[in-house]
């Protein structure tokens, strides 16, 4: 199989400039090229001679998560900005929201906070449906850190180059606000709407 970039119809975003997005969509479309290429590249080494290629497979393997994590949280990303902006105080994120964080407002405040940790990477909402909650973690490198099994209900991407044409790296949190302010809530509530509780599965 061969992996497509996604085309976003992304509309125009407040504090976030279209060179920016382009950018960033460039970035995004290099992490489908190189999963493509290292796929390729294991079927091509497998084919001419698996047992004397395999150190060179095995490495490609370690490589494919890097390239694949990269290529799917970046969809991830950039699909909550799609459609018109909404959201449902009533939705069953919102919900999900208030029981583990006190109200919306505390969820939103909770997932600045975790933006706020030193250093790059990614603030996640996750969706336990073994434990019933969200959890809102900061997770460094994309291929590391992930929540085993858990659906991604939200990504927010704080490696630099996800505002470093707007922002200096000081002005990270207001990137955080401007992401959030461009957040269509709508997408987000359809994932967490196809996550079950495993005492309602």
């Amino acid at each position: 199989m061969t992996y497509i970039a996604k085309q976003f119809n992304l509309p125009a975003l407040q504090g976030i400039s279209e060179k920016q997005i382009k950018v960033h969509l460039a970035l995004y479309e290099g992490y489908v090229k190189q999963a493509n290429f290292i796929m390729e590249k294991i079927k091509a080494l497998k084919e001419a001679d698996a047992e004397g290629n395999a150190y060179l497979i095995n490495e490609l393997r370690r490589r494919f998560a890097f390239e694949f994590d990269g290529m799917r949280m970046h969809e991830y990303y950039f699909e909550q900005f799609e459609g018109e902006k909404g959201g449902d105080r009533t939705s069953a994120l919102a919900k999900a929201a208030e029981e583990k964080y006190g109200s919306g407002e505390n969820f939103i405040a909770h997932i600045k906070e975790v933006a706020g940790s030193r250093g790059i990477g990614w603030v996640v909402v996750y969706a336990d449906p073994r434990g019933e909650t969200l959890h809102t973690v900061f997770v460094n490198d994309h291929e590391l850190g992930q929540l085993a099994g858990l659906p991604v209900i939200l990504a927010l991407d704080l490696w630099e180059h996800a505002f470093m044409v707007d922002y200096v790296p000081a002005e990270k949190k207001n990137y955080v606000d401007a992401f959030l302010a461009n957040l269509n809530w709508s997408v987000v509530e359809k994932r967490f709407d196809v996550v079950k509780w495993m005492s309602a599965a």
